[in-house]
């Protein structure tokens, strides 16, 4: 019988009240896991009111204190990391090593924030007129939420709770409906390190708990990470209501390979920037662009028979590349955008649409599959597909290989493999994608640089992770002050300066 779970307000589970459920699903399997219950507005309410009574005692709380929250927090995630990483690996359907990696990429952030106290400190000028001194500080928005996609269940809500908690600010974490045990999990380990109750609340929901969250005029910023349709939606609507929003949507990461790249280390790189996570990542590469005749043919060698030797398996398989998608719809999505690959012309070299699981036969599995001549013209190319599917598109030139990365409306991520210095350095100028590899095929900044794409991948003007973060969660006050020794007499009626 499936669990029906809870949402996570004011330090403990309260129950659903609106009625209104969604089912989630063991994706290995097929079978039904939990039911997960979606919040009604008034619920969202309740959520924000019990942050807002929490969180000026935590703005009061000193950085260096919040800080040790953080890491308590991490030291009781390091005592069950494996118990974690399998959980999510179940929700998701991620191998439990690629689910390992999706904690530690969160925690990393985590790791970052613990300097809140260095990151957090103002600016002070001595004597900046006569008698004059001027300062700023960084003080908490208040309170802030989140709202994070089903592919990184651990690490998307870390980037967005840990540096907003971090900053002294409530943070309320709208995680997707298809994987809300971790956040859960999240949300009890930092209590259970000493973050006050109220400080971070757990909402499960769908639209309306979102619209929710975006219209509430007590809810200052917003976070968001997703499809660039909802990514530009919810920049649109809550800028509309006066919030801080950043949205970071959609992607169609290419690869170029150069014609004297290291063949090997490329088509390696493919394997794991392309199939890795059956394809569920934003950062995925989803398009390899090699440059000449030549070097395409000796991609395709070398490609296809890796593509045809890729081991799908259960999420609990070591030996597994990639496990089963998260649902039966977004299965049937991936495999529909196979289908008109074919339609319109592309060359299906290897097809991994029937693939089934045996003993796992319900379950969301399907095999790798590879597109070469592949045009700028279709839909394989234009949107994102989200799933284990590679296309490649042939250009002759490197001028060309650029411009398809210059012209595609996503912006998030590239890369290049080549040998030449020359060639790397023009690339990483000239390529209007926000972040770059040169050899490295998935270029996610750690944590103490900020991760965002540009174009359509992503809203607002300032980034997740890193110093952006800070700022993002704080607003600066400047103070000019000046005390009674250096005071004139009388009535100054001209704008003060400097002179």
């Amino acid at each position: 019988m499936a669990t029906e779970l809870t949402h996570f307000i004011g330090g403990k589970h309260v129950k659903g009240t609106s009625g209104r459920f969604a089912d989630a699903y063991w994706p290995m399997t097929g079978e039904v896991a939990s039911r997960v219950p979606l919040a009604s507005t008034g619920e969202v309410r309740a959520a924000v009111e019990n942050a807002m009574a929490a969180q000026p005692a935590w703005a009061a709380t000193n950085p260096q204190r919040r800080a040790r929250v953080l890491m308590k927090f991490l030291e009781l995630v390091h005592k069950e990391y494996d118990e974690l990483a399998l959980l999510l690996a179940k929700e998701h359907g991620k191998t439990v090593a690629d689910a390992k990696g999706d904690i530690q990429r969160g925690l990393e952030v985590v790791e970052f924030c613990i300097g809140a106290p260095h990151l957090l400190k103002g600016e002070f000028t001595d004597g900046a007129g006569p008698n004059i001194d001027i300062y700023s500080i960084r003080q908490p928005l208040g309170v802030v939420a989140g709202i994070t996609p089903f592919n990184f269940p651990a690490m998307i809500p870390l980037w967005k709770c840990a540096p907003a908690i971090a900053c002294g600010n409530a943070f309320i974490l709208k995680p997707s409906e298809r994987d809300v045990g971790v956040p859960l999990r999240i949300a009890e380990l930092f209590l259970e390190a000493g973050l006050p109750a109220g400080i971070l609340n757990v909402v499960n929901g769908d639209k309306e708990a979102v619209d929710a969250l975006l219209d509430d005029p007590d809810v200052k910023a917003i976070g968001f990470v997703g499809s660039t349709p909802i990514a530009e939606y919810v920049y649109t609507r809550g800028c509309a209501s006066g919030k801080r929003v950043q949205c970071f949507g959609g992607a169609k990461n290419h690869m170029i390979i150069m014609p004297d790249a290291d063949m090997d280390q490329a088509v390696d790189a493919l394997m794991g920037a392309g199939y890795g996570s059956a394809g569920e990542r934003c950062m995925a590469i989803s398009v390899a662009v090699p440059v000449g005749e030549g070097t395409a043919n000796r991609l395709m060698e070398k490609l296809v028979p890796r593509v045809e030797s890729l081991k799908v398996g259960p999420s609990t398989d070591p030996s597994a590349d990639f496990g089963p998608l998260v649902t039966k719809a977004h299965l049937d999505k991936v495999k529909d955008y196979v289908d008109v690959g074919v339609k319109e012309g592309a060359k299906l070299v290897v097809d991994g649409r029937n693939f089934k699981m045996q003993g796992y036969e319900n379950g969301f599995y399907m095999g790798g599959c590879l597109f070469d001549n592949v045009t700028e013209d279709m839909r394989i190319y234009k949107e994102e597909i989200f799933g284990p599917v590679l296309s490649v598109i042939r250009a002759p030139t490197y001028e060309k290989a650029l411009s398809l990365a210059n012209d595609h409306e996503y912006g998030n991520g590239v890369a290049i493999f080549t040998r030449d210095g020359d060639a790397a350095r023009d690339f990483a100028s000239k390529v209007q994608v926000g972040m770059i590899g040169i050899n490295v095929p998935i270029p996610v900044p750690l944590a103490y640089y900020t991760f965002g794409g540009w174009k359509r991948s992503g809203f607002g003007d300032l980034n997740q992770h890193g110093p952006d973060a800070f700022r993002f969660y704080t607003k600066t006050k400047t103070i000019t002050s000046r005390w009674p020794s250096g005071i004139k007499d009388g009535a100054e009626f001209v704008i003060p300066t400097m002179r």
